[in-house]
């Protein structure tokens, strides 16, 4: 990050959406994903990423939309950055509005974008709206006609999708090494491990998983561990207890991956989620 960097995060504390305000020059983040759907719009600048092994640059008048999983970066490729501002829409929130919205929408399906960037201005300023709703803590009822009318936009940038996915070219090697980092993920895994219940070397399974997921086992790993440490901070854990519990070396292991996908500390993102004082060093 550079000096010039700086992230405004604050949390509905009825619905759990986060907004974010943030500008950065040059490199913003790592690749990462989030549990949640992303939905915002730049506004000042080229915003670069990579997601779905495609190069995006979003420039004003584009919203970005990006599903609970996708592999995104972050980068300023001119000079001045670039400034956005964004929703974390939690899958269960955002699937039963619209599913309250849209009595036909087909059951065992999940909400998905059709594309990742969208030139729309109606969108944009839906979202602005719902943004300055849940910052300045507007009537109840003012929040909820504005995340109504976003998510009524919102649908017409959706297609449904099957839950759980998966494609069929997938190798059965890569699926069975995910789920075992899923069900093992505070554990001190190595490529043996997920060799021997693979049953595969391990420099072909870790070409398969790369293939498959767009990150090797090991990035994988500590992105899932970064996942459920947002979960943990923002409910107040204390970032040293998440840490031990995740399999981090320490406080400070945690605390560089966390800036290097999230943009900030692990005891900020507990102050702007929590409201609780930052937790002292261990």
């Amino acid at each position: 990050m550079t000096a010039n960097d700086w992230i405004d995060l604050s949390v509905d504390a009825e619905t759990g959406i986060e907004t974010i305000r943030a500008h950065f020059e040059g490199h913003a983040y790592d690749p990462h994903w989030h549990d949640s759907y992303l939905i915002g719009f730049t506004e000042q600048g080229v915003q670069q990423f990579h997601c779905r092994k495609v190069l995006h640059n979003s420039t004003p008048g584009h919203a970005f939309l990006l599903e609970p999983g996708d592999i995104h970066d972050g980068h300023a490729p001119t000079e001045g950055g670039f400034t956005y501002s964004m929703l974390y829409l939690q899958p269960d929130w955002i699937e039963r509005g619209l599913r309250e919205l849209f009595e036909d929408a087909p059951s065992q399906c999940q909400p998905s974008f059709a594309k990742t960037l969208a030139a729309d201005p109606e969108l944009i300023g839906l979202i602005a709206q719902a943004i300055k709703a849940l910052q300045h803590k507007e009537l109840r009822i003012v929040r909820h006609a504005a995340l109504d009318a976003l998510l009524a936009k919102l649908a017409q940038h959706l297609v449904w999708r099957p839950k759980g996915l998966v494609d069929p070219r997938s190798p059965q090697i890569a699926l069975r090494a995910r789920d075992y980092l899923q069900a093992h993920m505070d554990e001190d895994i190595g490529l043996d491990d997920l060799s021997r219940i693979t049953g595969v070397d391990r420099f072909r399974l870790s070409r398969a998983f790369k293939t498959t997921f767009g990150l090797a086992p090991h990035a994988y790993l500590i992105q899932l561990r970064l996942a459920k440490a947002r979960q943990l901070l923002a409910l107040g854990h204390a970032p040293a207890l998440v840490a031990m519990s995740l399999g981090f070396a320490d406080q400070s292991h945690l605390g560089r991956w966390f800036r290097r996908a999230y943009g900030l500390t692990p005891a900020r993102y507990r102050t702007r989620c929590s409201n609780l004082p930052d937790a002292p060093p261990k």
